[in-house]
Parts: structure tokens; C-alpha cells; sequence
């Protein structure tokens, strides 16, 4: 039998140094140890069926002569990391690579809460696939790995994870009879790995719940997902919630979920710096980190390489970015320029390359690409970034203003850095600056102390503004927040809920004339692809503004190509006339195919026509 020093002394003619075989079905695979320092070890068995005519020719022990048996089982020490490069197929006589033979387990993913969670789970996905599980399942029953990427907002989507983590539990507790009766097709119990916010929050309750969960890893450590895996195969939990003030991925790829998608995230920033009364975010994300604006095009770059129209820019305050990682002289934090009449809690030390800067660059570089953002913070609307907003036609008019409360009290006591008049001001400006402007909001309903009084200045703010969309709920306290420390959740669950319809009917009043204004105008149109309630003849996209807009298939010219007529597809864009709208969505005539600068300078002709 070959002793450690052998397994480490084995030799391929094609690379100058690999580690111990691993035999399986016939093949040897070769390790290729980059690193002279050999890594870990990890003892093996495996069978090795040698047959007497079948002897590889490209294996060498030097310190010892393997002899071949026609079946042989034995233990070797075998290095975890840098698995298989090469693989020997002693029946044929060739080199495969290690990707067609073995895989190192199935992934099965669900992701819940925000956009920014989406964007996780594609980079937990690269850095995975980078380490040997390259392979995703549909169904967590074929899955030997399953991840589950919370959140932790609210109490609702704990609940949605704990029941989710039940049935995870019992695929993994009782295999041997799921596999026995067919529910189960996985090779081995899954290993359950709870990614995200609620892993940073709740890291003892979740590994201390009757064995439920193999490990935990918080937002900032993502890379050590593999490592924490390997652990588990020791009988070790694996679990890493370290917060970091410099993690960004940049240097990640992530794999995109949705791969036929016209549309992507790419996050550019970390963390929160408000510290919001209310809010978990800074105790789950951490502090603010912005990614290098280079890295940020670079990505950006790839996705307009395979197609992608329109791109989402990710933060949890997005538009409070910066980047001062790539400018020599950072002028002082006492120049970050703030909303008119807004304050923050958290002073900026140097400022570097802002979010304009980035939006700048990003819609100079990319002109037939929109861009998004999500989600800001109204402290950070400087008149810059509105004006660069106005001036650029693949910017969207587009704009996330979370005001959570319309009570100046309640504003105070949620820590927001602003008063009910102020945020109207700053509604104000930015419809004077950019006019076609479409407004979506939060809103946070029985909040601590809320009185009925400081309710109806939330149902008044609603009307007064007139969002496109709007996220409601009805208040749920957070751990660790200022709020818990410091407030009493008084609010009656039933006053919350209450309150909350009242919202919710305040918004279908006002959000039906934004619709309708849009009722005999052309808009451009993303086609996204069919439109699930009529699949076979509609298909639907999101305008400028973001609204849905549904129309027929037909076949169209475009405005420019001689590609001849033929039907849109999902990443085209089309000119729209809309004809009726509901509270919800549009519905229009679709005229011709066209391109994002192409309906941009017919636009300004038109204008400019007008004028004459």
C-alpha cells in the first residue's frame, strides 16, 4: 500500500505535480497542486477496479511501484482543496476533463426579501461553481446542497423561511426513506446552509434548532461557503456571520438566475450608515462600502456582451455611493453635498466618485442600455444627480423616494433626517427637473407610538403625492434596532392592519390618474416577453417610467434595420401607443421596433419642430 509521502509523490507526464488518484468506474483522477504547500487532508475510501489489461501508461509512484489487482478497495490520504484537473481514463486511454465525471454535489436555491438578496445568491452561485458544484437543481428533493437566502425586515419572511427550513429538515432526517419511496433522488441527506440577514441575526437560534441546519453564513462571508461545507463533512457546524467594512465581490462574476432575462442586477455598494429606528439593515449588512467604479463598468461590460437592455443598480442606499478607492486627492466629507433641508446622523469622512459620477459614466459608455437604481435614500437627491437624470434618455425616469411615514412626529421618532414638509419640497423639485417622472415610495404603518392623528398624515401625504407604486406594511419590531431598545411596539395588531387598508385604499385612488395620464402617448417599450395571461397573442414590457405595458404580437418593421418585418422579441424595444391603462398596468398599440437612441434623438426633432 502507498504510504502518505507516495500519495503526495505521484507524477502525471502533462503536469509537474499532482497529488493521490482517486479510482472510480474505471477512471484515475490526478489532482494539480498549484500551491507547493500541500493542503489539507482528508481520508478516502474508494474502489479501484484495475482490470489486468487496462494498466494506465502515464502514472509514475518514484518512490513505489503501484501494483494492480483486477478489484482493490483501500484508504488514502487525499488533499480537499484544487480538486481534480486531470482525469485518466484507463479504458480508453485518455485524458477527460474532471467536470464531465464527477460532481461535487447539486445545488438547490430560494432566495427571499429584496433585489440585493437576488444579487447574493448569484454571487454565492459563482463562488460555488468556481469551487466544483457547478450543477443546480429545480427541485430541493435532487439537491445535495440547499441554500436558502433569507431576510430579515420583517417578521412575515422569518415565518416564510422557518416553514421552508422544516421541510428542508425533513428531507435531510429522513433520506433513507424519501429516497426508498421515490421522493428523494439526491445521493446523500442534504447539508442545509441558511444564507443572508436572518443567518446575521438569528446565528444561535438557527444552528441550535434540533440539528435543522448544517451552516450559517452571513452576507460579508460568502466567499468561505465552501470551506464551511467542508467542515460539516468533519461532523463540524460551519458558520461565519463576521461583518466587514470592505467586502464588496467586485471581483466576482455572479452567475445570473435568470439567464434568458433581458434585464440584471449589479450591486454597487454595501451596508447602510443610517441607522434608521426601525431598521435591522446596518446590524445585518454592516456599514457602508462601495465597489470600485471600474469594476462596476467592467461587469456592466459582460452583461451588454450577452444582451442584457437594462440594468438594475443595487444598494441598500444606493445613491449614497462612494467610491474612493480610485481618486488620489478625495476632497473632505464636509462637501457631500445632501437633499435641501436633510440631515444625516452619519458624517462622511472623504467623498470620492459619487453615484452621479457613476451614472454618468455608466450611460456615456452604454447607450443602448437603461439604468435603474434601487434603493435610495431622499437625503441623497442633490440638483447634479436630478439634472443628470434629466439630460440622459437611458437613465430612467424612474425614482424611489421612501418617505415611511407622513407625520413630521413620527419621522422624528423613526429617525429619518427630515420633516413631512421637507420630503414634499423634494417631490417638488424633482418633478419640476424632470417632469414625466414616475414616484414609488415605502410605507411603514403603526409604528411605535403612532397615533390616529399622525395616521391621517400618512393617508394625506399618499393622496398629495400620487406614487406610481408603493410598498406598504404594517410595523414589525426588529431585535437590536433603536426602536427595540428604546420604543414600546403599542400599536394593537389589529390597528396596524386597519391602518394599513386604509393605505392601501388612499393609494389605488391616486395611483390610477398617474396610469392615466399616460393614455395617448407613445412610450418605449422593453419587451420582456409573453404576457402570462395571454400568452399566445400578448406580450408585455416595462416603459420608461417602469410601468407594465401589455400589447399584441404582431409583426412590426423596425425604424432603421432592414431586417424586414417579423414579430418583437423579449430584449427589443417598442414604440407604444397606449390606449387605456387600469390601475396596474397599460395596455397599447405597438407601431415599431426601434432603439433606445434612435426614439431618444426622433424625440428631440419632434421637439425641436414644435418650436419652429
Amino acid at each position: 500500500m502507498p504510504t502518505r509521502s507516495d500519495a503526495l509523490a505521484i507524477q502525471y507526464v502533462t503536469a509537474p505535480r499532482v497529488a493521490s488518484p482517486i479510482h472510480h468506474d474505471g477512471f484515475a483522477s490526478l489532482r494539480s497542486l498549484e500551491d507547493p504547500s500541500p493542503p489539507p487532508l482528508r481520508r478516502l475510501r474508494a474502489p479501484v477496479p484495475f482490470p489486468h489489461h487496462h494498466r494506465p501508461t502515464a502514472l509514475l509512484y518514484p518512490t513505489c511501484p503501484l501494483r494492480f489487482f483486477s478489484s482493490l478497495t483501500f484508504s488514502l490520504l487525499l488533499p480537499v482543496p484544487h480538486f481534480t484537473d486531470v482525469i485518466c481514463n484507463f479504458r480508453t486511454n485518455s485524458a477527460v476533463s474532471v467536470s464531465e465525471i464527477i460532481s461535487r454535489g447539486r445545488i438547490y436555491h430560494e432566495t427571499y426579501g429584496c433585489q440585493m438578496n437576488i444579487n447574493d445568491m448569484e454571487i454565492v452561485l459563482s463562488i460555488m461553481k468556481n469551487a466544483g458544484y457547478a450543477e443546480t437543481v429545480k427541485e430541493p428533493e435532487n439537491a445535495e446542497i440547499i441554500f436558502i437566502n433569507t431576510c430579515a425586515i420583517r417578521d412575515n419572511a422569518e415565518q416564510k423561511v422557518w416553514q421552508r427550513l422544516n421541510y428542508f429538515w425533513f428531507l435531510k432526517r429522513e433520506w433513507k426513506s424519501n429516497v426508498a419511496v421515490g421522493r428523494s433522488q439526491s445521493s446523500h441527506p442534504p447539508k442545509i446552509v441558511v444564507l443572508g440577514c436572518m443567518a446575521e441575526r438569528l446565528k444561535e437560534k438557527i444552528l441550535d434548532a434540533d440539528k435543522m441546519v448544517d451552516v450559517v453564513c452571513g452576507p460579508d462571508a460568502y466567499r468561505d461557503v465552501p470551506r464551511l461545507l467542508e467542515e460539516v463533512d468533519y461532523g463540524q457546524k460551519g458558520i461565519n456571520t463576521l461583518l466587514s467594512l470592505e467586502e464588496t465581490y467586485a471581483d466576482i462574476s455572479p452567475i445570473r438566475i435568470s439567464s434568458n432575462s433581458v434585464s440584471a442586477f449589479v450591486s454597487i455598494m454595501r451596508g447602510c450608515n443610517n441607522m434608521c429606528s426601525f431598521c435591522i439593515v446596518p446590524f445585518t449588512r454592516g456599514r457602508e462600502r462601495s465597489r470600485p467604479v471600474s469594476s462596476i463598468v467592467r461587469e456592466v461590460g459582460e452583461l451588454c456582451k450577452e444582451g442584457v437592455k437594462e440594468v438594475m443598480l443595487l444598494g441598500q442606499n444606493v445613491n449614497s455611493y462612494n467610491d474612493v478607492s480610485e481618486l488620489n486627492d478625495l476632497e473632505p466629507g464636509s462637501n457631500w453635498q445632501l437633499s435641501d433641508g436633510f440631515s444625516s446622523m452619519c458624517k462622511v469622512k472623504k467623498m470620492g466618485l459619487r453615484f452621479s459620477d457613476l451614472l454618468d459614466r455608466l450611460s456615456t459608455e452604454f447607450p443602448e442600455m437603461r439604468f435603474r437604481f434601487t434603493s435610495p435614500h431622499p437625503k441623497d437627491f442633490p440638483d447634479d444627480l436630478l439634472s443628470l437624470m434629466r439630460d440622459r434618455y437611458n437613465i430612467c425616469k424612474n425614482i424611489h423616494l421612501p418617505a415611511q411615514s407622513g407625520s413630521t412626529t413620527v419621522l422624528e421618532r423613526m429617525r429619518r433626517g427630515y420633516a413631512r414638509e421637507v420630503y414634499l419640497e423634494l417631490v417638488q423639485k424633482i418633478r419640476s427637473i424632470i417632469p414625466d417622472v414616475g414616484l414609488s415610495s415605502d410605507f411603514i404603518c403603526g409604528f411605535c407610538g403612532e397615533t390616529e392623528e399622525e395616521h391621517t398624515h400618512t393617508l394625506s401625504l399618499m393622496r398629495e403625492v400620487g406614487y406610481d407604486m408603493a410598498y406598504m406594511f404594517a410595523y414589525s419590531m426588529r431585535e437590536k434596532t433603536h426602536a427595540h431598545r428604546n420604543y414600546v411596539d403599542d400599536v394593537p395588531d389589529s390597528v396596524k392592519q386597519r391602518r394599513l387598508s386604509e393605505l392601501i385604499d388612499a393609494f389605488r385612488e391616486s395611483t390610477g390618474q398617474r396610469f392615466a395620464a399616460q393614455v395617448g402617448t407613445v412610450q418605449l417599450v422593453l419587451v420582456e416577453g409573453p404576457n402570462k395571461r395571454a400568452p399566445e397573442t400578448e406580450l408585455i414590457g416595462r416603459s420608461d417610467r417602469g410601468h407594465k405595458v401589455c400589447f399584441l404580437n404582431v409583426s412590426l418593421p423596425h425604424s432603421f434595420q432592414t431586417d424586414g418585418e417579423r414579430k418583437p422579441e423579449a430584449g427589443d424595444f417598442v414604440e407604444i401607443r397606449i390606449l387605456r391603462s387600469t390601475k396596474a398596468s397599460l395596455f397599447g398599440e405597438a407601431l415599431v421596433r426601434t432603439s433606445l437612441s434612435k426614439f431618444h434623438h426622433q424625440n428631440i426633432a419632434a421637439i425641436s419642430e414644435n418650436f419652429r
